[in-house]
């Protein structure tokens, strides 16, 4: 062995130790990693910069940015009120068909990242009975084409860089279709055991928020029980003001009539609640249209403080609705244009395009101004426009008659030119951690392969196997993918087991594809540990899952998902 290979070895059993045993964020380790091959001179500055303007991960950047503006749209509600109706088999099956095709088109951890408020909002089922299922079917849907997970992108990254042709846009499809009607029933089946956990407290209940019944509204004529309007999550019915005149307690037998406000307390995430409930306006509901909430504390000299939002010209004056107000635990009453402003109420509110500038004329009125992670819901006029331009771009790189990456980066431009996204939403979601761990993986990938490592690794795993053959090669690859990627993550697993599987290929004299696909598929087989997925990871906490609850669910999907991936590639990517 050479000493560059002893390098990158070292350098490789590192990064393994490092993400398996410490709790260092992948994103420096691979930093890490890099930055020493640089030191050392195993790899020069243009080469370490062009890995990260590769097209894939440009691709995904923009995908994952695109995502911000389907989230706000109406899908997304539509979605989740599908959840409160039908029981829980019923309700697992329409989450995890729904999950995995929105996953299949947009990248699948924001479309788990989407969906989590809705799936806290439903009305029927624990959220903890509905997250890792949710988790799991966005891992299957992701598989079904090209850009359905940042793995999937990533692979392609090394695929064009070894000199092959790029992967089709539905390159993984046939097989990701049989992981998905071989998973989903193991999703139905096994996810009614998942653990109930509803830790819902009336500690998360401090915005007072008000909505007011159409006229031909579905809920009039019928009881606030029959709406559904008693079971709602971190959301309490706590006053009905009807011509002047409040009724409080609200019975669950209480009948609701075309111009009642409704007077909720509620989190954050309660102004999309209400905004997706058929009949209800919110209050200031025709200002909002997507943008992006903020958070202003009322302060001690601020020349609204006793004034109301009415009589203060509240919208006038600062051009923002207020749509949510949080004055520490205590429950407000009277109508949210009626409240009494003090000092350190806090204050949700729309902005307007003089928001900003308005704030700098009155810097006296507000000690702490935040931006939240919650938007307001697109109109929807405006949510199909949205939808129909992401079709369009998707359907446009499908035919081949506009390269996805431009269609993409022309998609955002027009959303920030209508102002459906701005650049502070832009600037918080995008994602540096993907895009540093990808183009460091990019260059360890490559270093592998020159210094002659992977050639190595691979000759010394056809040793073990005596000649048994290029079938148990392709296990082997598969395996040590999947043992990987539960280990250290997926997208270090990709970039790990390429290098190996692609050397593996060339030793056997085999098509490269059998390969390429054991580590596509193996990369996303992340389903009993809650630290191999980002998706798997983002509903850990919000679950209060434990880790025997991944294996529970998670290993009999495992093992039927290996079975359907083993069997299958080889006949649809024969050797």
């Amino acid at each position: 062995m050479s000493w560059e290979q002893g390098l990158v070895l070292a350098m490789l059993l590192t990064i393994i130790s490092c993400l398996a045993l410490t709790k260092l964020k992948p994103a420096w380790v691979f930093a890490a990693s890099s930055f020493a091959a640089f030191q050392l001179g195993l790899v020069e500055l243009p080469q370490l910069a062009n890995n990260f303007t590769n097209d894939s991960l440009v691709t995904l950047v923009l995908l994952i940015l695109s995502s911000v503006a389907v989230e706000k749209t109406r899908l997304i509600g539509w979605v989740g009120n599908q959840l409160s109706s039908g029981s829980l088999s019923t309700v697992l099956a329409k989450l995890g068909l729904s999950t995995a095709f929105l996953s299949s088109f947009t990248n699948n951890t924001a479309v788990v990242a989407s969906l989590i408020g809705a799936i806290k909002r439903n009305q029927r089922h624990a959220p903890s009975k509905l997250l890792l299922p949710l988790s799991y079917a966005a891992i299957l849907g992701g598989t079904l084409t090209l850009i359905g997970t940042s793995t999937n992108l990533i692979i392609n990254s090394f695929v064009v860089d070894a000199g092959l042709p790029s992967l089709g846009f539905f390159a993984p499809t046939l097989v990701g279709l049989a992981l998905l009607l071989c998973g989903l029933p193991v999703l139905v089946l096994f996810g009614r055991f998942s653990p109930e956990h509803d830790a819902e407290h009336d500690e998360g209940l401090p915005y007072f928020l008000e909505a007011t019944v159409n006229a031909d509204s579905p809920l009039v004529g019928r009881s606030v029980a029959d709406n559904g309007l008693r079971a709602l999550r971190k959301l309490f019915l706590a006053e009905v003001v009807r011509e002047g005149k409040a009724i409080a307690p609200v019975r669950p037998s209480t009948l609701l009539q075309a111009g009642d406000k409704l007077l909720f307390c509620g989190d954050v995430e309660s102004v999309a609640t209400l905004q997706e409930i058929d009949g209800l306006s919110l209050f200031g509901q025709h200002h909002l249209n997507g943008q992006s909430l903020q958070e202003l504390v009322v302060s001690h000299s601020a020349s609204l403080r006793g004034q109301t939002l009415k009589s203060s010209r509240f919208r006038e004056r600062y051009d923002a609705v207020v749509v949510a107000i949080r004055r520490g635990h205590e429950r407000l009453a009277g109508g949210l244009g009626n409240v009494v402003l003090l000092p350190g109420d806090t204050l949700v509110v729309v902005p307007g395009r003089q928001f900003m500038q308005e704030l700098r004329r009155h810097p006296r009125d507000f000690v702490l101004i935040n931006d939240l992670d919650s938007s307001a819901r697109l109109d929807r006029q405006k949510s199909a426009w949205v939808l129909a331009g992401f079709a369009a771009v998707m359907a446009l790189g499908i035919g081949g008659l506009l390269p996805i990456i431009n269609g993409l980066a022309a998609y955002l431009l027009l959303l920030l030119c209508f102002r459906v996204v701005t650049l502070n939403e832009l600037r918080r979601r995008f994602p540096i951690d993907i895009v540093v761990i990808v183009g460091c993986a990019l260059t360890l990938a490559q270093l592998m392969m020159s210094t002659g490592l992977s050639v190595a690794l691979s000759q010394w795993v056809m040793a073990q196997f005596h000649g048994q053959g290029v079938f148990m090669g392709f296990v082997a690859v598969y395996l040590l993918t999947l043992l990987l990627t539960e280990v250290i993550t997926n997208n270090a697993a990709a970039a790990l087991a390429f290098p190996i599987g692609y050397s593996l290929a060339l030793g056997y004299d085999a098509n490269v594809m059998p390969f390429v696909m054991a580590v596509l598929f193996g990369a996303s087989a992340s389903f009993i540990s809650p630290y191999g997925y980002q998706t798997n990871l983002l509903v850990y906490s919000v679950g209060n899952y434990r880790l025997k609850d991944y294996v529970k669910l998670g290993l009999p999907l495992s093992l039927v998902y290996s079975a359907v991936v083993i069997l299958l590639v080889p006949k649809i990517f024969p050797f």
